[in-house]
């Protein structure tokens, strides 16, 4: 049997910054192929995470640079709300998850926490957990803060948010969630679809252990509604298979790809009326903050200015 010949392009591929990949060891390999797992710093689950934070990062600095393309379909309006995509089309929203907070369920009453502002309440002091002000998660955070209130009132937030700190800023989302099971914190701030990544994993059993002992809160339900940020792709202004590209991202808005998220990543479809996990669907629904994205993005610098003004990553802890 005779088999067509298909015609096939490149439309794109991940982001290899030095954090995540090991490039002499890559360049040591002919043909170069980062689909090696020893060529990355990183493994498994947090290999994921890493390589859709580079992405994210370097959509951004593209952005900045003016090296994306603005990427005009109507199936990408239509598939996507507009506060999840870049106002000129230079970049798409694929998924959503919320940056919510993890509470104790033992140690933290339902109702005490209601929203961002609450933890910087003097009765948290000493019982809040979270990753590094500078990482993205955070710093886009704090950016939507900005957006919202100004910036001095996002420098107070973050002092009170480190006069409450258990522990210096540390590790990653997980180990948040570990440090709540362990008792050596009652509260932090986390990313949704983590919850069903420890809940579900078989290879590391203890982190269901880690997830069932969180309580899962949507902040500022009462008013502006909960931070959320996305995994996207945008098309390179140079790149040479424009029309391809679009092709992709269109489809990765569509139906089938938005379920295939949403059953492997646990994270919430961007496209409205599509499929949700289960597990995500028992959480409960939530108002997502209806600011625009690419709005808050413009605060990011300044977001990140103020972590190092407010040394928020070094706090004082007493014991």
């Amino acid at each position: 049997m005779t088999w067509p010949i298909l015609p096939t392009t490149v439309v794109g591929s991940y982001p290899q910054p030095d954090w995540l990949v090991d490039h002499e060891m890559l360049m040591s390999v002919t043909p170069p192929r980062v689909r090696l797992s020893k060529v990355w710093h990183m493994r498994g689950d947090e290999l994921e995470r890493a390589q859709d934070e580079a992405t994210r990062l370097a959509v951004r600095d593209m952005e900045e640079a003016g090296l994306l393309e603005p990427a005009k379909s109507k199936v990408l309006e239509e598939n996507i709300p507009a506060q999840y995509r870049h106002p000129e089309g230079l970049w798409y929203g694929l998924t959503v998850r919320g940056r919510v907070i993890w509470a104790s369920g033992d140690r933290v009453k339902p109702g005490e926490i209601a929203s961002y502002e609450d933890l910087t309440d003097p009765k948290w002091k000493g019982r809040i957990c979270v990753r590094s002000g500078k990482h993205v998660y955070n710093v886009f955070l704090i950016a939507s803060l900005i957006a919202h209130k100004g910036e001095a009132a996002a420098a107070e937030w973050l002092k009170g948010m480190k006069a409450n700190l258990a522990r210096k800023p540390q590790g990653n989302d997980r180990a948040q969630a570990k440090a709540i099971y362990s008792g050596q914190c009652d509260v932090a701030l986390a990313n949704t679809y983590y919850v069903g990544k420890m809940a579900t994993n078989e290879k590391s059993p203890e982190e269901k252990k880690w997830a069932a002992a969180i309580r899962l809160i949507f902040p500022n339900q009462r008013d502006r509604g909960t931070h959320v940020n996305v995994s996207g792709a945008g098309v390179a202004k140079h790149a040479r298979n424009k029309a391809n590209a679009i092709r992709l991202i269109e489809f990765l808005s569509g139906d089938f790809a938005q379920k295939l998220y949403a059953e492997q990543n646990f994270e919430y479809p961007v496209k409205r009326g599509a499929e949700v996990n289960p597990l995500v669907k028992s959480w409960g629904g939530f108002k997502a903050d209806a600011i625009g994205l690419a709005k808050v993005a413009e605060h990011r610098k300044a977001a990140s200015k103020l972590v190092d003004q407010v040394d928020f990553d070094n706090p004082s802890i007493s014991n």
